[in-house]
């Protein structure tokens, strides 16, 4: 692997790690999981709507609306960014992978053509 590649890929598991944590607090309070609490008419409204008629009129304790309401009021734990920054990281490396594929195999079999002296050239077309 080449150094451009593995730069390209370090580099967005980077990007990818400190976006996705920087970004977590926004999404959470998109959705509806704000400081004050669920937004009224939000899609955390219907999840929490939703976790209720499941367990009975109650939100579970540890449930996935009740942690996502802790991490939109209080900021994600130490813990959870770490999560959340490796996750970032994983997509962040594939992307930075997929971007790293810029060159075609024909592209690449003319770069090497490019590179051939005329004599070789020659040699290659018999």
């Amino acid at each position: 692997m080449s150094l451009r590649k593995v730069l390209v890929i370090t580099g967005g598991a980077v990007v990818g790690s400190v976006g996705a944590v920087a970004l977590a607090p926004v999404a959470l309070g998109a959705i509806g999981f704000t400081s004050a609490g669920i937004a009224a008419g939000s899609f955390a409204a219907s999840m929490m709507s939703a976790a209720a008629v499941t367990n009975g009129g109650g939100v579970a304790a540890g449930g996935l609306v009740a942690v996502l309401q802790s991490a939109g009021a209080a900021g994600l734990s130490g813990a959870a960014s770490a999560v959340v920054a490796s996750v970032g990281a994983g997509v962040g490396a594939a992307v930075g992978r997929l971007a790293g594929k810029t060159s075609t195999p024909k592209k690449e079999e003319e770069r090497k053509n490019d590179q051939m002296g005329e004599e070789e050239k020659a040699k290659n077309e018999k």
